[in-house]
């Protein structure tokens, strides 16, 4: 069955589904960020097991450092670099927390992924 494409204002329907490219896709995410109040600091009150911590700080670790040719088509271009480093500072402080930084590294360095 061959594809049907059909451009309203800026959207592409593809087969009754919604596909933005990666750049309009960056701009509504931008538009997110932008919104009033976003800079905020919220508390968040987060238990979860600490291998739930070991799986979330990787996941921050591997979005971050992703291949410069994965970077190209992902959301992380259109963010400024300080908040990608707010980003890493919140996953290293969820292993501080959990008593888990020394454990990190040495997987890290286990699996030749060092940080």
């Amino acid at each position: 069955m061959q594809a049907s494409y059909f451009w309203i204002s800026k959207l592409l329907i593809k087969n009754g589904k919604i596909m933005l490219t990666t750049n309009d896709v960056a701009k509504v995410f931008d538009t997110i960020l932008s919104i009033p109040g976003m800079n905020e600091l919220v508390k968040i009150d987060l238990k979860i097991s600490r291998k739930n911590v070991l799986l979330l700080n990787h996941v921050i670790e591997r979005g971050l450092s992703a291949k410069e040719d994965e970077k190209g088509s992902s959301l992380l271009t259109s963010i400024p670099e300080e908040n990608l480093q707010e980003l890493k500072l919140v996953g290293e402080e969820c292993l501080q927390k959990a008593g888990l930084i020394e454990l990190s590294e040495k997987l890290n360095a286990f699996s030749g992924t060092n940080k």
